[in-house]
């Protein structure tokens, strides 16, 4: 399965600005069962340096420096990705139960070195008393570690209603379970604080979802967006995908651009500018299935 993807970010500025440094992630990776055929990145004004890297986790980076007067600045990125086909009924669900693998993360001698790192909380996802009394509902003594997350992932799909503006990335998770509304990153956040209150191991996925139309209804360019849920380290299964602002666990119409511990690691495009003014923002995002 092919899809095209046009992700476009524009800042539209209330004064010039002479100068600013940007950092963009939003290249799509490469994965067992995603591969990024081609990417280009438009971006305009011209900037005068542009360099690419990987970051720590892997991601891929662009670094780009504007140095001429600007009142708006515009980058796209273009990408075709080719996504392998999910067949859920051969996922074979984990029978290890929490505690054991618990264990297997709090013994391991450096074997599991990469995966131990996603199980230390960031600020962001620090659980605190009522999100570890939330999680534990769902990991009950012996209960199968996938059985519980695929619980924890329907408990916030239910629990929790998404309304778009209400947070904002620096929105603290008290707020969202005190208030029981969000949007995607804070569902992801809450996720993985649950699991960091449980010891376990798991990670931010940034990405994009395929939104398909109602029957009859054309759809809306620019109706897509950035999306995010949660990865977990399941030593039987490896590192398993679950959304909970969907209520299901990721298919060919995800596709991952990136991951960390956090939003913060995989923030799509952020600067600094040199200007004391405002400005406004607008974001499209279009994922076309091509084949």
């Amino acid at each position: 399965m092919l899809y095209n993807i046009k992700h476009n970010t524009t800042y539209f500025y209330n004064e010039s600005v002479p100068l600013c440094h940007n950092l963009a992630m939003i290249t799509p990776r490469n994965t067992n069962n995603q591969s990024c055929r081609s990417f280009s990145l438009d971006i305009s004004p011209i900037p005068e340096i542009l360099e690419e890297y990987n970051d720590f986790f892997g991601n891929k980076v662009y670094y780009f420096v504007i140095e001429q007067e600007h009142k708006t600045l515009s980058v796209t990125a273009n990408s075709i990705v080719e996504n392998k086909k999910i067949h859920k009924e051969k996922l074979i669900p984990a029978t290890q139960s929490w505690e054991e693998v618990h264990e297997i993360m709090q013994t391991s001698n450096g074997n599991l070195v990469d995966e131990k790192q996603y199980s230390i909380p960031t600020e962001i996802t620090m659980p605190d008393d009522l999100i570890r009394k939330y999680a534990s509902q769902s990991f009950t003594p012996g209960r199968s570690l996938f059985e519980a997350i695929s619980e924890l992932m329907y408990r916030i799909y239910t629990d929790f209603k998404y309304s778009s503006g209400f947070t904002t990335v620096s929105t603290p998770l008290s707020t969202v379970m005190k208030e029981h509304k969000g949007v995607c990153q804070d569902f992801a956040h809450l996720g993985i604080s649950c699991l960091h209150a449980m010891g376990l191991s798991a990670k931010y996925v940034s990405g994009y979802l395929e939104t398909i139309p109602a029957a009859g209804e054309k759809k809306l360019t620019g109706a897509d967006a950035s999306h995010a849920w949660f990865s977990v380290f399941i030593p039987e299964m490896g590192w398993v995908e679950f959304d909970p602002t969907n209520n299901k666990i990721p298919d060919e119409q995800y596709i991952v651009i990136g991951w960390g511990r956090n939003y913060f690691d995989i923030i799509p495009l952020r600067g600094v500018i040199t200007s004391s003014n405002h400005h406004q923002l607008s974001v499209s995002v279009d994922v076309q299935r091509i084949g």
